[in-house]
């Protein structure tokens, strides 16, 4: 199974640090390409069922997609994560979760971290430049992977490398990835062909 968490593309709410560039709509028009460019990756990677997970749960044509839509349900970001892929844990032998920030993720990727799963690895990540991750996949999860963890910061992979050890977990790094976050990330992104997602924002 593969989760994509998505935040919903409302202007003025999302990739707030690329405003300066792209405006509002266009910084939430860049929000619903990247999350149409996660959901088409999930989809081609074969994995299992696709949802998407979106926080705040607004109308909008999820439905086109071709993947069940869910809310997300949580005070904070760990907590969200943590539901979703318990919740999937209690269906699924394994599940993935992946966010939208990182549009050079790939089929292969995911089913790569579905092979080291079934191969008994408890817990798969594919490290991000800026210190995050782009996936979590898992056989077994704990709050402690998420509690407490600064998301906002540098360090969020690292943390979570020192709480899988601590847990006695056995885990795996995929190769690392970029992310779309800052003005210098649009440059790279030019390169890239993202689908396009319509309407050009989304609204409550």
């Amino acid at each position: 199974m593969v989760i994509v968490f998505a935040r919903a593309p409302l202007p003025g709410r999302v990739k707030t640090r690329l405003v300066p560039r792209l405006g509002e709509w266009g910084a939430a028009r860049l929000q619903a390409r990247l999350t149409r460019q996660a959901v088409r990756t999930a989809l081609a990677a074969r994995c299992g069922e696709v949802q998407l997970h979106v926080t705040p749960r607004i109308h909008a044509p999820w439905k086109s997609w071709g993947v069940a839509l869910k809310s997300q349900h949580g005070c904070d970001l760990g907590e969200r994560m943590y539901r979703a892929l318990a919740a999937a844990l209690r269906r699924y032998s394994a599940a993935l979760l992946i966010g939208t920030d990182c549009p050079v993720l790939r089929p292969q990727d995911l089913r790569r971290a579905t092979r080291l799963l079934r191969g008994g690895c408890d817990v798969v990540l594919a490290p991000a430049e800026d210190g995050g991750y782009a996936l979590i996949g898992a056989r077994r999860v704990s709050r402690r992977l998420f509690d407490g963890i600064a998301w906002s910061e540098s360090g969020v992979y690292a943390q979570t490398a020192e709480r899988l050890l601590a847990l006695g977990y056995r885990w795996r790094a995929l190769r690392s990835v970029w992310d779309v976050d800052r003005p210098a990330d649009l440059e790279r992104l030019r390169s890239l062909r993202l689908p396009s997602a319509q309407p050009p924002a989304f609204r409550r």
